[in-house]
Formats: structure tokens, C-alpha cells, sequence
């Protein structure tokens, strides 16, 4: 084998050998750069959920010291179990807030009820009202028990 091919092939070689270490560096870079982006989602998203965790406390001792309306605090903690922990609403004593949720959800609420009619939002909160009374206390314990329940 002449000695200009020989020296052509190292070199060919020795090209190879350099663009195959960058383009492992490279990978290298974008793989550590999609850990950490990775891990960032994670952290947002355990946070996000720690946060709703914290409401659904919050509403529920609201609840147990009758600072909120129930139908409201019904309507907000299935919201946030729907994110959380779905199953849960299936289980009593939690059932109650899908229940709620479920004799309530057709009517109009922010911007759609105050453009309703006064008596016709009158006739719905004495619905509401009625629904609220008819389940006070499956809600009280409702509240108590998903305050304490370990998420």
C-alpha cells in the first residue's frame, strides 16, 4: 500500500474520529439541557399541585367554619379534585361533591348570570339554597375529611 494512502486513510480516520466526538459532545449538551428542562416541568407541576392541595384545605376549613356558601365550595373543590385526585369523588364521604356539582352545574354563573334575568337568578338561588340545605351536612363532612385526607 503506497505511503499517500496510507496517510489519506489516517487522516480520513482522524476527520471521522473528530466529527463523531463533536456530535457527541453535542447529544451530550442536548440531553443534559432535556433533563434539566424535564426536571423543572416536574417541579412546576408538583408545585401547581401542592397549590391546589392547599385550596382545597383552605375551602374546606371555609366550609367547616361557614365562611363560604357550600353550592360555591362544592362547585371549587370538585374543580380542583377533578386535577388532583378524580377517584376520590367516587368515595364517600367525597361523593357528595360531585353530587352538588351535578344539581347545580347548569346554572349560569359569572358573566352569564349577571346578564340573567333577576327573577329567573332569584328562582336559581332558591334552587341552590334548597340543594345547599338538602346536603349541609354530608358537605360539613365532606370538608372534615378531605381536609384531613392525605393526598
Amino acid at each position: 500500500m503506497p505511503e499517500w494512502l496510507q496517510w489519506s486513510l489516517i487522516t480520513t480516520g482522524a476527520i471521522a474520529i473528530i466529527a463523531l466526538l463533536g456530535f457527541i459532545r453535542r447529544q451530550t449538551v442536548v440531553l443534559s439541557e432535556n433533563r434539566i428542562r424535564q426536571q423543572k416541568a416536574e417541579a412546576f407541576q408538583a408545585k401547581r399541585r401542592q397549590n391546589m392541595i392547599d385550596s382545597i384545605r383552605v375551602i374546606a376549613m371555609a366550609i367547616e367554619e361557614d365562611q363560604v356558601e357550600y353550592s360555591e365550595a362544592c362547585l371549587r373543590i370538585k374543580g380542583l379534585l377533578d386535577h388532583v385526585e378524580p377517584a376520590l369523588m367516587e368515595k364517600a364521604p367525597y361523593r357528595v361533591f360531585i353530587e352538588v356539582y351535578e344539581q347545580l352545574r347548569h346554572m349560569p354563573t359569572h358573566q352569564a348570570r349577571q346578564d340573567t334575568d333577576a327573577r329567573f337568578v332569584a328562582k336559581m338561588d332558591k334552587e341552590r339554597f334548597s340543594v345547599e340545605k338538602r346536603h349541609a351536612d354530608e358537605i360539613r363532612r365532606a370538608a372534615t375529611a378531605i381536609r384531613n385526607h392525605a393526598f
